[in-house]
């Protein structure tokens, strides 16, 4: 891929593209690593929320279950899960992608994210967590 293609494709990616973290986020998570299966029902409104973003936005989901160095579930890769519970509340067809890496994005929705606006308060934020 050339300079200007790679331009091009990160332009429309920052643009038109929405990042959005699985645990705590779309799937309840509520018992956390627990058996490394995904096991819980969806947060209320994920589903919603997800068809309404399609709209107008990719959907990337991004998540440490995906990591290479997670071992087998039963048999399955944590992304292979991620997909089976898509589709058992029917919203596979909604989502691009889901990656352990940061992509690039217009906007990321994550339950531990904090949003940086300059390091004092950032520092100071995390001194009082």
């Amino acid at each position: 891929m050339n300079l200007e293609k790679y331009n091009s494709l990160q332009a429309k990616e920052n643009t038109n593209q929405i990042a959005i973290d699985f645990d705590g986020v779309i799937h309840g998570n509520s018992k956390g690593f627990y058996d490394g299966t995904v096991y819980d029902k969806p947060i209320p409104g994920a589903i919603e929320a997800i068809k309404f973003l399609s709209k107008k936005y990719t959907i990337v989901i991004f998540t440490a279950k995906v990591k290479p160095d997670r071992p087998l579930v039963n048999g399955k890769t944590g992304e292979e899960m991620i997909w089976d519970w898509l589709k058992l509340h029917n919203i596979s067809s909604y989502i691009n992608t889901i990656t352990c890496e940061k992509p690039r994005a217009a906007f990321y929705i994550d339950d531990k994210g904090y949003r940086f606006e300059n390091w004092n308060d950032t520092l100071n934020f995390l001194d009082n967590a």
